[in-house]
């Protein structure tokens, strides 16, 4: 076994660790297993607490424009407590839960791009030390899966995906940061919209569905974002196809007045207020927004195939998975040179 950090904080001679996910994508809300592989040092050493630290890349808005930084969303103690003898190799199994809301990175086993880490922390002798890394893959819930297979069926494609820093208002978000996922409009909505945004936020009870349009500007109209929620259970059956089509028309059709309250927003700056509200459990509950000023993310260029296989991601020439394995690499070597 091949231990892939020497604490640092501890000097040469001290405990080494190593963190093993079990194989196969965790999803959200479910439980993600593994185990803390530990290796002795030279002496014997207290080991105070193992911590696991979920963390994500995510895209920051501010007045300069837009950067990326990285986010921690959760943690979690595992193990600890314990005397680690000189040399000992030892294990610590853990089953963890992970947010309702934590972001989808794979779609048909393919990946979008999205980089999310659990970062091993150890705590040894009154000193800590974040010492392993590992790439976290997670795939859709059911719902999340339907509404997205729907999606391309109608003949939407997958544009991009990225994780937002800020908060939607008006809805029960819970973390620091959203996953955006960008589609191209199927053919009959081309005229109407540019793109279309849309963003998961599952909790226990159910999934609000909110969906973001970039619309064209008409001859006598100025062009404006849009914005509608709708929340859907867990284990809803549903025509799915015309149901999100149904979606779509109303976020594309609506006339949402500028004179209205807007019950729902972004907000993508850090210190400002974050609009929490509560979660609609209804059957299908819905609102509608004029939504200005809202700026995406630069997207990665990917282009999916819509189809009868759903929003089936097909990246076009050899770049853009290289970029995605650069950017994992940079957050990866970045994080544990900050150790």
């Amino acid at each position: 076994m091949v231990f892939k950090r020497l604490l640092g904080s501890l000097g040469v001679g001290g405990p080494t660790v190593d963190t093993v996910l079990d194989p196969g994508a965790a999803c959200p809300g479910g439980t993600l297993t593994g185990q803390v592989h530990l290796k002795g040092g030279n002496a014997d050493f207290d080991i105070d607490h193992i911590a696991l630290e979920l963390v994500a890349r995510v895209e920051v808005e501010h007045e300069e424009g837009e950067s990326e930084g990285v986010a921690a969303f959760e943690r979690f103690t595992v193990g600890g407590g314990f005397r680690l003898a000189e040399g000992e190799e030892r294990s610590v199994p853990f089953s963890v839960t992970l947010p309702w809301e934590t972001p989808v990175t794979e779609l048909y086993g393919q990946d979008l791009g999205i980089v999310l880490g659990v970062r091993t922390e150890l705590a040894v002798a009154g000193a800590k030390d974040k010492g392993d890394l590992d790439r976290l893959a997670v795939a859709p819930l059911p719902v999340q899966e339907a509404v997205l297979e729907a999606l391309g069926q109608l003949g939407h494609g997958f544009k991009s995906a990225d994780l937002e820093y800020g908060r939607i208002g008006g809805t029960g978000q819970q973390l620091p940061f959203y996953q955006e996922i960008e589609l191209v409009p199927a053919p009959q909505y081309a005229h109407l919209v540019n793109e279309i945004e849309l963003t998961f936020l599952a909790h226990p009870g159910g999934m609000d569905v909110v969906l973001e349009a970039d619309r064209r500007g008409g001859p006598f109209s100025a062009g404006h974002d849009a914005l509608t929620l709708f929340t859907v259970g867990h284990h809803d059956v549903r025509d799915w196809n015309t149901e999100v089509d149904g979606w779509i028309r109303r976020l594309v059709e609506h006339r949402a007045s500028y004179g209205s309250p807007a019950p729902y927003g972004h907000d993508g700056h850090p210190g400002h207020g974050h609009g929490h509200g509560d979660h609609s459990h209804g059957d299908h509950h819905h609102g509608d927004q004029h939504h200005d000023g809202h700026r995406s993310g630069p997207g990665m260029g990917t282009v999916v195939a819509a189809g009868a296989a759903g929003l089936a991601v097909g990246v076009v020439g050899g770049m853009v998975a290289a970029e995605v394995v650069d950017e994992v690499g940079d957050f990866f070597e970045g994080e544990e040179e900050e150790g």
